[in-house]
């Protein structure tokens, strides 16, 4: 699986910065948090973190399934610090 987002001359990765930019996240997680579970409903898993939701927003924009998005967390730098993920 390869991930080309744009890059910028100056060597940062433009196409995360633009979603930084473009998206509005925190209006976002305003917007659905009233809404969202935060704990589990029945024997289901827990609930992600809200913020989470750029994980979503990387799957519809590059047609990734769950294990492949995994996949690319892992294998990505930059996709981690966009979703804000630190591996330690």
């Amino acid at each position: 699986m390869i991930l080309r987002p744009i890059a910028s001359p100056r060597g940062e990765n433009a196409f995360w910065i633009e979603m930084e930019r473009v998206v509005p996240w925190a209006e976002l997680c305003a917007l659905i948090e009233p809404v969202y579970p935060c704990e589990p409903v029945g024997a289901g898993r827990r609930p992600v973190g809200l913020e989470r939701m750029r994980i979503y927003f990387i799957q519809q924009w590059f047609n990734l399934s769950d294990p492949a998005v995994e996949e690319a967390l892992y294998d990505s730098r930059a996709l981690r610090a966009f979703v804000g993920i630190d591996l330690g």
